[in-house]
């Protein structure tokens, strides 16, 4: 069973702090949603509001058409994984599968029937008989999802559940909860920091920041066209330049503030003087000779990955630069930088807003 979920002016308050702000957010039945931002931005305070571990202050929460706002968790048929896995060290993993069924009365034969089928599911039909301490992290994770499934809950919910992993660790098991959800047709919402976690496993990326949702939508929708100065920083990695600029007296050109001024010709419409901030990706510049190029910065710091060099200039701001391969470039060389106007991304200096 799966569900829409349903958020409308969700307002949270610990006294004079609030922490959630006139919340309305759809999250359509079957999808897979990632709450993401910094710390502190109340993704973990909504997961657990849908949840029931927190109260609402104000608005309503509708679960598959149903209002839940004052329903108690045990009521609200969802399954929370937490990042802490929360097992029971002293209960075997097919008694961690089964506890939440035989405290509702379920009988041990079809508690245990039930167990086998979800370890199947999620490849833990040869550790039933072992104990939390004697399982991997990866493993302990499987545990704790195989008990939310077992429960056949309206929706899942993820609270950081692979931020205790090593990195190998957490790119293997992003692929399987993702495999497990299209498998299930589960509606999942997932909280993360790490924003490559929410554009490779979401169907649908909430972004907030202080207790707001600043924007919304499909993964690469958030990437190509950020609402605000926020949202684009927040989205990619390495992060995206920002440089102070301002409309060039001809009407279509930016000079860009890099501790000297440079112009570049962007072949479109932009009101002369106007303050500005663009944007620009590390992964949409391209290294060229000095002469001829768009803009001549001097290399900072190379630091090479094998299959991509990064770059840094020593300008103020400071510039990252991304090529694929080994580049062959070395700190205090003079280096031109190319890049398309079209995938330059230009906010308003004041209000930080897309322009």
């Amino acid at each position: 069973m799966t569900a829409q979920i349903e958020l409308s002016g969700v307002n949270k308050h610990y006294g004079a702090y609030h922490a959630l702000k006139d919340i309305d957010l759809s999250i359509h039945k079957g999808s897979f949603t990632a709450l993401i931002g910094p710390s502190g931005c109340g993704k973990s305070t909504l997961l657990r509001s849908l949840a029931g571990l927190e109260s609402i202050s104000t608005g309503t929460l509708k679960i598959a058409g149903e209002v839940m706002t004052r329903v108690p968790p045990r009521k609200r048929d969802v399954a929370m994984v937490f990042q802490s896995y929360a097992l029971y060290p002293h209960m075997t993993v097919e008694e961690n599968l089964t506890y939440s069924l035989r405290i509702r009365g379920t009988p041990k034969a079809q508690a245990k029937k039930a167990a086998a089928e979800v370890a199947v599911t999620t490849g833990l039909s040869h550790l039933l008989g072992r104990y939390p301490r004697e399982l991997s992290g990866g493993q302990r994770q499987r545990v704790a999802m195989s008990r939310a499934i077992i429960r056949h809950p309206k929706a899942f919910l993820f609270d950081e559940p692979l931020s205790n992993l090593d990195a190998a660790l957490r790119v293997h098991m992003r692929k399987e909860i993702r495999a497990l959800h299209d498998r299930l047709g589960a509606t999942s919402v997932y909280v993360t920091h790490d924003q490559i976690e929410a554009m490779t496993m979401a169907d649908h990326v909430v972004v907030m920041r202080a207790g707001v949702i600043e924007q919304q939508g499909r993964p690469l929708d958030l990437y190509d066209k950020p609402l605000n100065k926020f949202v684009a920083g927040f989205i990619g990695s390495p992060a995206m330049n920002f440089i102070p600029a301002v409309g060039g007296e001809d009407g279509r050109s930016l000079v860009l503030d890099l501790g000297q001024r440079q112009s570049v010709d962007l072949g479109y419409a932009v009101q002369a003087g106007r303050k500005l901030i663009a944007g620009l990706r590390p992964e949409h510049i391209a290294i060229a000779p000095p002469d001829g190029a768009m803009l001549k910065v001097p290399v900072a710091v190379v630091e090479s990955t094998g299959a991509a060099t990064h770059l840094t200039t020593a300008t103020a701001p400071e510039l990252a630069v991304v090529v694929n391969g080994r580049a062959g470039h070395f700190a205090g060389e003079m280096v031109g930088l190319n890049f398309s106007p079209a995938q330059l991304h230009l906010f308003d200096a004041q209000t930080d807003l897309r322009i």
